[in-house]
């Protein structure tokens, strides 16, 4: 799930990605809505929201909703350094070991839900779950060649229109049939990845109600056993091809 990329990937492996991915993000989103209420991931309703308080000059407010944005950026642009170097330096598994970095990242995100005091809870749980999910989506996006974006729904509702589309056009035998198996393929990882989506919202408020902050702890431990599932095939097949895992580029 987390080793090949681009056209290596196939349907399967995608799916697997995205539904394991957007359910996290999901119960991750609407758990922090339905206690802080902030949305960390919903980068089209943070910037309306921040014209709206710029145009009213309500700066303090308007200043924390550009802060969430950049927090969002800021996540995909270390996800994306990381990647970089880890592709430079043939780290096989790299992408696992963003995933993990995002795992570690969000225990410690839970510790500062369940114990840090109440005034700094609010930015540090919005903050920095935005910071996350920029990373993830950056994660998902390079590995799938964009097919896949976890948390990106105005995208993928966008998407399953034009897939709908083109269906719509295959069918009346204005476009070709042999196009409709890869259309059938993106149809269903869309509606897959915002049914995951919701559902993992809906299990997130569930589970935020019962558990409070271990939510956090929770998702990072599946976080966790993904990343290490993806470490250690990667080193597997490593070993098969008699390289390391941490192999650098010649000149390093």
């Amino acid at each position: 799930m987390l080793l090949q990329q681009g056209q290596a990937r196939d349907e399967r492996v995608d799916l697997n990605l995205a539904v394991t991915l957007a359910g996290t993000a999901g119960a991750l989103n609407a758990a922090a809505f339905y206690s802080v209420g902030f949305f960390s991931a919903n980068m089209t309703g943070n910037v309306s929201t921040l014209s709206d308080h710029l145009a009213i000059g309500q700066w303090q407010s308007a200043l924390f909703y550009f802060s969430i944005v950049f927090a969002f950026i800021f996540g995909a642009c270390v996800s994306t350094l990381l990647i970089n170097t880890g592709r430079r330096r043939h780290i096989h598994g790299i992408y696992a070991y963003s995933v993990l970095t995002e795992a570690i990242l969000l225990a410690l995100l839970g510790c500062a839900d369940l114990w840090l005091l109440e005034a700094w809870r609010t930015p540090v749980v919005v903050l920095g779950l935005a910071f996350l999910m920029g990373l993830q989506n950056a994660v998902v996006t390079r590995i799938s060649d964009a097919r896949v974006r976890t948390t990106h729904v105005s995208g993928m509702a966008t998407d399953i229109g034009i897939e709908l589309g083109i269906a719509l056009d295959i069918l009346r035998g204005r476009d070709r049939e042999t196009d409709a198996a890869h259309n059938r393929s993106k149809l269903r990882l869309h509606l897959y990845t915002i049914s995951a989506f919701l559902l993992g919202g809906v299990l997130g408020v569930v589970a935020y109600q019962a558990i409070a902050g271990w939510l956090f702890m929770v998702a990072a431990g599946l976080l966790f056993v993904i990343s290490l599932t993806g470490i250690s095939r990667s080193r597997r097949i490593a070993g098969r091809n008699g390289s390391s895992d941490f192999a650098t580029e010649s000149g390093d």
